[in-house]
């Protein structure tokens, strides 16, 4: 399966290159301890996240009582869910498709929506609706290499953290994530919808899920920008973000990457585990609640033929490529066998396997736009969404040994 220009595309050559280069200047810090890791909060913001797999959280609590948010006895229901993975510059595919899509008409308001990396962009706008379509065509229409990163060689690896500084891409999203949105997504987290966005703690190796309507109800525009750009920061490629946490009364520093270090989509199953005091304090039982799932994959999800160049970069590129790939494989297989195992719909859309890459640089703006107007096409003719994950992997047969998720409404 073929993951064209993601940022993890050449993460194995700034590996091998900064594992080549001089010792750099260690940045001094001061992390958190192995046993207080799920203790350590922000400014006490216990609401705001949670790390993948802890137990009973308050932001568990909060999103089961999300839905007595709404109307008496409407919960029992399939909830229309968004999952946006991450892909870089080919998150352009998934821009065009929730354009066509609005324009098509079918395109639901989703309950939650979730995003990882350059799907953590797009989360934000595609929570808030259509209203919001013309933004996220602008940012991925308009994008080149130089708006998201500036090079830091050959003194970014011996002295620093990085390959290149992601700076630029910083400023850009600053003009797009004001305080105007920020008190739209306020309002909506008010009436019980949800969005999520994840990161990787790398000094613990763990997923984090950042409750975004959580911190736009505090007001924190700088630690909103701050947490998406954690989530599209690609270790070794861009430098990792600090989060000045609080643990047993000390002060610490977690250091965040890109959320598809760990994971390349993630839904509400990330949530819903180890939860039981949150079941009871909340009065919710999370089995009623069946999701809708529409994942949007920036990527293929089929083996995509390409002739490698026999140097080092080329062959470092593909091969990082495929185990992208398979990652994003094993994610849509893990979200299928929750889905069938809960009840619900499992609805999965991706770049077509004879859209063909033709990008000269990371970001190619040029590619960008031919890739949003394919996205585009897709979605405003009326999609027909895949009902399973990519099957060359495993034969029909063995898939029909699966219970089959269903829209229990």
């Amino acid at each position: 399966m073929k993951k064209s220009a993601r940022p993890g595309s050449i993460l194995f050559v700034m590996i091998v290159l900064t594992f080549l280069a001089l010792p750099g200047c260690a940045t001094l810090r001061h992390p958190v301890p192995q046993a207080l890791v799920e203790k350590a909060t922000i400014d006490g913001m216990d609401e705001i996240r949670i790390i993948a797999g802890e137990k009973n959280t308050e932001l568990q609590e909060n999103l089961l009582k999300s839905i007595k948010q709404e109307s008496a006895g409407s919960w029992k229901k399939a909830y229309p869910i968004l999952a946006i993975s991450g892909g870089a510059a080919d998150g352009a595919y998934g821009a065009g498709f929730l354009n066509g899509w609005s324009k098509e008409g079918s395109r639901p308001i989703f309950k939650i929506v979730t995003g990882v990396s350059t799907g953590a962009i797009i989360a934000p706008f595609a929570f808030l609706g259509s209203d919001y379509d013309d933004e996220i065509k602008t940012l991925f229409t308009t994008m080149s290499t130089k708006d998201a990163m500036v090079s830091q060689v050959p003194f970014g690896p011996l002295f620093g953290n990085s390959l290149a500084s992601n700076r630029p891409l910083a400023r850009k999203l600053a003009a797009f994530y004001d305080d105007a949105l920020l008190a739209k997504i306020a309002d909506q987290h008010k009436r019980g919808r949800r969005l999520f966005v994840g990161t990787v703690n790398l000094d613990a190796q763990r997923f984090v899920v950042w409750d975004m309507g959580a911190i736009a109800v505090r007001g924190d525009i700088n630690l909103f920008r701050k947490v998406i750009l954690a989530s599209t920061s690609a270790p070794v490629m861009f430098s990792p973000v600090f989060f000045r946490v609080k643990a047993d009364g000390k002060v610490y520093d977690e250091m965040h990457v890109d959320g598809g270090t760990l994971t390349q989509i993630f839904t509400t199953s990330y949530l819903l585990e180890n939860m039981d005091a949150a079941v009871r304090i909340a009065g919710i039982d999370p089995s009623m609640i069946r999701p809708k799932l529409y994942l949007l994959l920036n990527g293929y999800v089929s083996p995509n033929y390409l002739k490698v160049r026999g140097g080092f970069s080329s062959i470092a590129e593909r091969a990082v490529d495929t185990i992208i790939g398979a990652q994003s494989d094993g994610d849509l297989y893990r979200i299928y066998s929750y889905v069938s195992q809960n009840g619900g719909d499992f609805n999965l859309a991706f770049i077509p396997a004879d859209f063909k890459p033709e990008k000269r640089e990371m970001f190619d703006r040029k590619e960008m736009n031919r890739l949003f107007e394919r996205g585009y096409a897709d979605a405003v003719g009326g999609y027909q969404w895949q009902k399973t994950p990519p099957l060359p992997v495993i034969s029909k047969k063995d898939l029909s040994n699966i219970p089959q998720p269903s829209d229990r409404n």
